[in-house]
């Protein structure tokens, strides 16, 4: 089970963190997503972070500079850290995992390889 938290109202330019709470599998060889889905688009790819050691991370080329991403084992829990949000960066918010039998070193934001188990989180930008 995934489920996600942390989202809300901000303004232009405020910060918000996004909680993904892991339960109910081993998150050791497990990357982890952050996917978004604005009004009238398609989903999106945010953000991932590989297995338990999190040696790599990936970021749309919409967020660099401003999201961060980040998993605390102990807690089984990742984290998107949002700043600098943007009108753009309205949505439902979706964390997913990749799980593979072995680990993975590198993750991908392109969604076809992971499992989407959350509600979503709705996240509303306001200017």
């Amino acid at each position: 089970e995934l489920v996600e938290s942390g989202g809300g109202t901000v303004q232009f330019g405020g910060s918000l963190r996004l909680s993904c709470a892991l339960s109910g599998f081993s998150p050791d060889t497990c990357s982890i997503g952050w996917f978004r889905q604005a009004p009238g688009k398609e989903r999106e790819g945010v953000s991932c972070i590989t297995g338990r050691g999190g040696g790599w991370k990936e970021y749309a080329d919409s967020v660099k500079g401003r999201f961060t991403i980040s998993r605390d084992n102990a807690k089984n829990t990742v984290y998107l850290q949002m700043n600098s949000l943007k009108a753009d960066d309205t949505g439902v918010y979706y964390c997913a995992r990749d799980c593979r039998p072995y680990p993975l070193y590198i993750c991908t934001v392109a969604e076809g390889v992971y499992a989407f188990l959350g509600q979503g989180t709705q996240v509303t930008v306001s200017s």
